[in-house]
This record gives C-alpha cells, sequence and structure tokens, in this order.
C-alpha cells in the first residue's frame, strides 16, 4: 500500500494537483499509511509532512456532531426540542419568502421549529452564500455580514426554507456550536479539548494555532486561472467573534484519522468511549428520509467550484455525514460516509470493510478538479491495494 499510495501522491504534486498534500489511512486498529508531499508553501522550500497543520473547514462539522451528541446522551441537549429554547436567536428566525416590488426581502414565521436534529442534517432551512443565490441576495440587500466574516452577526440570516422540507448546505452546525456552549457555559474550543479532542488524543486540532502548530502549518493557496497557485498570507491569529463550530478548526490528517478510528470502533478508542453505540447508529445511518442531498451550484467562484461528490449516485444524510447509497467508483462499498473541507481536505469512514482516510490540501476554491481528483486517486489505490 505504501508504495502505492506514495506513487499516487507524488506524481499528482508532479503534475500540480496541490501545491502540497498530507494523508492517512487507519483501520480500527491503527494507522496503515501516512505520507506528505509537495511543500507547505508553493515555492517556499518547507516540505509537507505528516505532522503538516492546515485549516481543515468543514471537516469540522463532525467533530461538533460529537460534541453534540455527547450532551444528547447527557439530557443536556435534545435532538427533537426547539432549539430556540436554548438560543432565542432560533426562536425568532424567520422564512425568506422573496422579495417584493422594491427589492425588499419578504419574511414569515417558519410552520415548524427548528431543532437540533434539523440543524446537523442540514435540514434547518439555513443555507450557505457560497452555494445558494436566494441567500447571498439577501445578504446583497441587507448588508449583513456572511459568515467568512467570522462576525456573529453572520449567523442572524433568514432561513430558505420551512425545516424539515428540504437538505440544503448550511450554517446550521455554527448553531450547534452556539447551542453547546449555551447548555455547557464553556466556550466551543475548550469543550473539544476537554471532551472531544483531547480524549481522542488529538493534539493538534484546536480553533486557535499554538506555536507548535503555526511553525508546522501550510499556507492557504488560490488556484490561478493558469492554473497556478498563490500562496495566501498565514497569520497565526484571527478577529474571530466566536469558535465555529461549522468550520473553524486547524489540525492534522494525524490527528483527524484518530476520529475515523474512533467512528470505526463504534465510539471507542483505544479503551476511551467518546460515543455510545447509539449514538454513532445515528452518526452512520439516514436521517433526512428520502430528502435527497443535492449538488451545490457555486455562486462565489473565488470560493468554491460547483461541488457534487459521486455525482448521479443517491446519498443520504447522518447526523454527521454524507452517505453514499450506492457503492463508489473508487472501491467504497454503500454505507461510506464522507465530507470535507473549503480548502480541498476530504476524508472518507467505511464502517462495512472497517478502513478510511484524510487528505489535506489547502487550495481556494473548494472542488479544486485537479486536488479532487487526486483524492479519488488516493482513495482508489487504498482499494486497490486491499
Amino acid at each position: 500500500m505504501k508504495e502505492q499510495l506514495d506513487s499516487i501522491l507524488s506524481q499528482g504534486i508532479t503534475r500540480g494537483a496541490a501545491p502540497g498534500v498530507t494523508a492517512i489511512v487507519v483501520d480500527r486498529g491503527g494507522v496503515r499509511y501516512e505520507g506528505g508531499f509537495g511543500e507547505r508553501q508553493f515555492g517556499g522550500g518547507v516540505a509537507m509532512s505528516t505532522d503538516t497543520v492546515g485549516k481543515i473547514f468543514s471537516m469540522t462539522k463532525a467533530l461538533t456532531a460529537v460534541a453534540a451528541l455527547q450532551l444528547v446522551e447527557k439530557g443536556r441537549l435534545s435532538l427533537d426540542t426547539p432549539a430556540g429554547d436554548l438560543c432565542p436567536e432560533i426562536a425568532a428566525v424567520q422564512v425568506l419568502d422573496g422579495f417584493d416590488d422594491n427589492g425588499a426581502p419578504v419574511t414569515r414565521a417558519p410552520t415548524t421549529p427548528v431543532t437540533l436534529q434539523h440543524l446537523l442534517t442540514h435540514t434547518s432551512g439555513y443555507s450557505y452564500h457560497i452555494w445558494d443565490e436566494t441567500c447571498l441576495r439577501w445578504l446583497e440587500t441587507t448588508g449583513a455580514p456572511d459568515i467568512t466574516s467570522q462576525e456573529k452577526a453572520a449567523l442572524l440570516q433568514p432561513l430558505m426554507f420551512d425545516p424539515g422540507t428540504q437538505w440544503r448546505y448550511g450554517i446550521g452546525i455554527e448553531w450547534v456550536g452556539q447551542m453547546i456552549e449555551a447548555a455547557t457555559g464553556m466556550r466551543l474550543g475548550e469543550y473539544f479539548d476537554t471532551h472531544v479532542c483531547g480524549p481522542m488524543n488529538m493534539p493538534d486540532t484546536h480553533f486557535d494555532y499554538n506555536d507548535s502548530m503555526f511553525a508546522r502549518a501550510a499556507h492557504l493557496h488560490a488556484r490561478l486561472p493558469d492554473g497556478s497557485f498563490m500562496p495566501l498570507p498565514l497569520k497565526q491569529t484571527d478577529s474571530r467573534e466566536f469558535d465555529e463550530g461549522g468550520g473553524g478548526l486547524k489540525g492534522t490528517m494525524r490527528d483527524y484519522g484518530q476520529f475515523i478510528r474512533m467512528i470505526l470502533n463504534r465510539g471507542e478508542l483505544d479503551g476511551i468511549r467518546i460515543l455510545s453505540e447509539e449514538s454513532i447508529a445515528k452518526m452512520c445511518s439516514n436521517q433526512i428520509g428520502t430528502l435527497p442531498v443535492e449538488a451545490m451550484r457555486s455562486c462565489v467562484p473565488t470560493l468554491s467550484n460547483d461541488g457534487e461528490f459521486f455525482p448521479g449516485d443517491p446519498k443520504s444524510w447522518s447526523l454527521g455525514f454524507q452517505i453514499n447509497q450506492a457503492p463508489g467508483f473508487t472501491g467504497r462499498p454503500a454505507g461510506t460516509l464522507m465530507w470535507a473541507g473549503l480548502a480541498n481536505s476530504y476524508y472518507w469512514i467505511d464502517p462495512a470493510t472497517g478502513i478510511g482516510g484524510a487528505y489535506l490540501s489547502q487550495i481556494i476554491p473548494f472542488a479544486d478538479p485537479g486536488s479532487t481528483a487526486l483524492f479519488f486517486e488516493f482513495e482508489s489505490g487504498v482499494y486497490n491495494a486491499l
């Protein structure tokens, strides 16, 4: 496996799929493969390695789901009661019904309250402006900040539809993070350190770079029209107003492999119980019924291309992951879990085979054809080696 995956990743860097990548493959018992190729900063001469830290963006979401389900198990959160009981802003949220003749937003009350279940499954009505032109128009019309501002006011957008009626990728998991804070009195990062990343031995996964992490951090890169890469400035601190449960973590793929192993082991990792088997079952099974997971059509090309994993194949959503409902072309079987991060980081978890992997590149826009193809080639290489 090592020879085959090393070759795939190194050749990917040579052909310009990414400035640098780091990747890991794990099974229930431990690490099957680790590798790093290319550079942390394009042209900078510092090699990517297995301990390179990157911004994992929406790979954060599954960890936030774990934190929320821990609190559900303790009776401090509920999947089915109104989320507005803990966060009054959610209780007051309106559904955007369109715009009047003067271009002003027209809103109404939702037909049913938003719940934690809705938020975790992306069926709440909250959306991302990056892939929703109506949400983008609302932001432009009102002058409200978008989620990239890292301002708490960015969470105060309306719903795009009534809860439970559609699947649409959105900021709902940011609200889950706010619910965790309200239920515990802890900042989300503090809760993660104590109850999620700490117990899973993920020392390099935090909302803030510590000095050690920053010394090993990779730069984000913009993919330019000619296919080349432009490194973006890397700062150790930012001016965010809250810990973003939907996309704020920095981390290593070595750490993320620990999380994947916990899911593969049905909630337990190296003798430590993180979640109950009942909660893991909800994270590994369809929780949105017949609602389809749909393609994400880009409205902000600087941040994302159009995105859909395994186009044409049926896909559902659990309390944390997209689920392939049919076998994938890489060799993954039906029932495999996956998701990704905005800077073209990806992972998959295959409970049937007992294997999973994670892959980090640092490229904007999302769904970069070169990096995405390399990830799927990497995954295919794993199944070929097995």
